[in-house]
């Protein structure tokens, strides 16, 4: 006899809910959840094939035309271009943050080019996906919405209709009837990749996953959905605050590394073109404890602004915080401006943070941190219109960093006019008007800029 799975339908909104309520969560109607029993069949996957013969390297030919642009110049160059037909995208970031807003935005923008949209939604119902619609001003007759959270059901709708772009949010609500396990799960999530994958590949359909993140930001279940994707993106920056910040962490057909900017209003995610001017205040000098760094993102340089708060402290452990750049760095730096240019914080406080809401990892960023420091600490401000990029070795010495040139021309259009960068860039560097390089070698060198 065959198992059976039993879910709870509303009859006013089409929500589905693993158990029963008395009252529905999403419409707030009472005595309209009905039972309903999924009955356990074959595998989900088992009847996707992708029907594929093996054939020569040099026989395989990639057109232009499996590339499309999804109408946000923003997400387009996270994606490397455009979505690609059958591929498997993931989107994660903390609630509120956005994912569900930019994907009914591109769903739009899609389906206005005539393609055909399968939203999938296992957490809103059909009615507020329409509320959100309105105020965004979204209304094609090619989006589908579909509320449900059995995968087979999923599948079979997705095999009937054959979209052309399918948008599931989330994977964490969709549960398979075929595991004993409740959904968010990690069998559960590994289950559901696999059929999206398969759909993804054998129907050369393009599939965006909407995922939860962790409390640590990192997306909830098992490491193994991010390795069976072939795209994952993060959203970045505070829920509370107007930027937010797209980053794709891995992408099969484009640059890992390379961020989107946008900015949240009323009307939805808007695209900020020019991230350099979001991020940093004039051109800096005003006030002690900041500095300018260039920095590079995928393909993108911009500039950042590095603040840092140095005050003394009457407890025997000082705090180190960093906020968008290494921790651990930091206490490298603080130790290397101890050692080898005199600069004793062992009593002080130290706080830094990358404004605007970015995060750094690069090592360019060490010279822009120990700039904002030593700053601090000696309440004197960096002459105005300076530019600061490096990175620190153990001994002091200022290593180069690549991409120096474009760092330098997004500088240059930003109105700065010096740069304090490595010796070792120097000969590197072409023909710059409109901008003074400042060569350092040693820690030490870069402290007498205060002087």
């Amino acid at each position: 006899m065959a198992k059976q799975k039993r879910i709870y339908r509303c009859s006013s909104c089409g929500q589905v809910h693993t158990q029963w309520m008395g009252k529905c969560p999403q419409c707030n109607e009472w005595n309209t959840l009905a039972e309903d029993v999924v009955s356990k069949t074959k595998s989900a996957s088992s009847d996707i094939s992708r029907k594929s013969t093996p054939v020569s390297l040099s026989q395989v030919t990639a057109s232009p035309s499996m590339r499309r642009k999804c109408g946000i110049d923003e997400l387009d160059r996270v994606l490397g271009g455009g979505v690609v037909e059958g591929s498997l995208v993931l989107i994660g970031g903390d609630p509120g943050i956005g994912k569900s807003t930019i994907m009914l935005q591109m769903a739009d923008n899609l389906a206005v080019t005539g393609l055909r949209v399968l939203y999938v939604s296992g957490e809103e119902s059909a009615v507020q996906i329409k509320m959100r619609s309105e105020r965004l001003g979204v209304g094609s007759e090619n989006i589908l919405i579909y509320p449900e959270v059995v995968l087979e059901e999923i599948r079979e709708q997705i095999t009937i209709l054959r979209p052309d772009v399918v948008i599931l949010d989330s994977i964490q609500s969709v549960f398979s009837s075929q595991i004993e396990a409740p959904p968010g799960s990690v069998s559960q999530i590994r289950e559901s990749a696999g059929v999206l994958m398969e759909i993804a590949k054998g129907m050369n359909t393009v599939v965006f996953v909407v995922g939860h993140v962790t409390k640590e930001g990192w997306i909830a279940g098992p490491k193994m959905l991010e390795h069976m994707v072939d795209t994952v993106l993060y959203f970045e920056g505070d829920s509370s605050g107007v930027y937010r910040i797209l980053r794709a962490v891995k992408n099969r057909f484009g640059t890992s590394g390379e961020i989107g900017v946008f900015e949240m209003k009323s009307a939805g995610l808007q695209e900020v073109h020019d991230p350099s001017s979001i991020f940093i205040n004039g051109l800096g000098g005003d006030v002690a404890g900041s500095s300018i760094m260039g920095a590079v993102e995928g393909s993108r340089a911009l500039l950042v602004e590095v603040q840092a708060l140095v005050s003394r402290t009457s407890y025997s452990m000082p705090k180190r915080i960093s906020i968008g750049s290494d921790q651990s760095r930091l206490s490298v730096l603080l130790a290397v401006m101890e050692k080898r240019a005199g600069v004793f914080l062992s009593n002080s406080d130290v706080v830094v943070n990358i404004a605007g809401g970015i995060r750094v990892a690069e090592p360019a960023v060490d010279l822009a941190v120990f700039m904002a420091i030593a700053g601090s600490a000696l309440d004197k401000p960096l002459p105005k219109g300076t530019v600061c990029m490096g990175e620190i070795g153990l001994n002091g010495e200022l290593r180069p960093v690549n991409h120096m040139e474009s760092r330098l021309k997004e500088a240059i259009r930003m109105g700065f006019s010096r740069a304090l960068i490595p010796h070792s860039n120097l000969d590197s560097l072409g023909p710059l008007k409109g901008i003074k390089p400042i060569a350092l070698n040693h820690v030490r060198e870069a402290l007498s800029i205060f002087s």
